[in-house]
């Protein structure tokens, strides 16, 4: 009779056991976090609320490779991994503010480039306008991943948040935090500047996600610089720009060199004078200027 009453809770401790998996945070800690038990089994797109560390329970584990951690801590590298969340059926909520931690505003100036398609390459933030030595703020709490100089960045400082984002501060004139910086929202990150591949003063603003862009306008009302809500649901719709993308990354372009002539250009692609001057909106009068681009399919 003993043995009867005591195979149930043997039972429950196995069955808790097999429904928990290890999250790395870094190279000396481990997370352990349970999977949900009520998500229906009959719905293509369940909401799972996180607490602290974030993860797709389905989709994603089906995704990502199970030897691959988001929590890997790579303090060397803006952008590491990429994945493709197009197949993603789940939704993700993301906590955004609670007593605990809330959002920030980066620094309250006007937008002047938002994020999407920029000619011939895909903006992946917004810009704020600033003046050089401006204060530039942590949007949440969490830790210092990268704090270093980047050709194309500059001055830049990444911010690992607790809720599982990432954000990036760009074209900075000074950092003031340093790599594994534990940091809560509105900690001075560094002062605006002009730094990097930059034209005029203003912060590059990012917010990532398993490295993968998301619009920050999807989160942060800039008309006030809050919120829209404090929390965040990141499901497939949050990457429909990856369509766009991919037209994008189909066009292609010629810099012009040297003796280059219209003619020239379309024979070297296998088009015609007429179709470069249809995707250009030029002539076949116009004198080409040494690097110019000029789009060729």
């Amino acid at each position: 009779m003993k043995y009867l009453v005591v195979l149930p809770f043997l039972l429950i401790s196995v069955w808790l056991k097999a429904n928990t998996f290890p999250i790395n945070v870094d190279s000396s800690t481990t997370e352990e976090i349970s999977t949900p038990t009520t998500k229906s089994k009959n719905k293509k797109s369940d909401i799972l609320l996180v607490n602290r560390f974030d993860w797709f329970v389905d989709s994603i584990n089906h995704t990502l490779n199970d030897t691959v951690s988001h929590y890997d801590w790579i303090t060397n590298d803006i952008h590491f991994r990429k994945f493709d969340f197009s197949k993603v059926e789940d939704t993700l909520i993301v906590l955004l503010n609670d007593t605990s931690d809330f959002f920030t505003p980066p620094f309250k100036g006007n937008i002047t480039s938002e994020f999407g398609k920029r000619r011939w390459r895909y903006h992946y933030g917004i810009d704020i306008d600033l003046n050089t030595g401006d204060t530039v703020q942590s949007a949440f709490g969490g830790k210092v991943r990268i704090s270093t100089y980047s050709k194309t960045y500059g001055n830049v400082v990444v911010v690992r948040h607790n809720n599982g984002l990432e954000t990036i501060y760009a074209h900075l004139s000074k950092r003031l935090v340093d790599i594994d910086s534990t940091i809560t929202t509105g900690t001075p990150l560094g002062l605006g500047g002009n730094t990097g591949r930059s034209y005029g003063s203003h912060l590059h603003f990012e917010v990532r996600y398993f490295d993968e862009p998301l619009d920050p306008r999807d989160l942060i009302a800039f008309e006030d610089f809050s919120t829209h809500s404090d929390t965040l649901a990141i499901s497939e719709c949050s990457f429909a720009y990856r369509d766009e993308l991919k037209l994008l990354n189909a066009i292609q372009y010629h810099k012009v060199r040297s003796g280059n002539t219209l003619g020239h250009i379309a024979a070297k692609y296998g088009t015609s004078i007429s179709t470069l001057c249809r995707l250009n909106g030029i002539r076949r009068t116009k004198v080409l200027q040494i690097g110019e681009r000029l789009r060729v399919r």
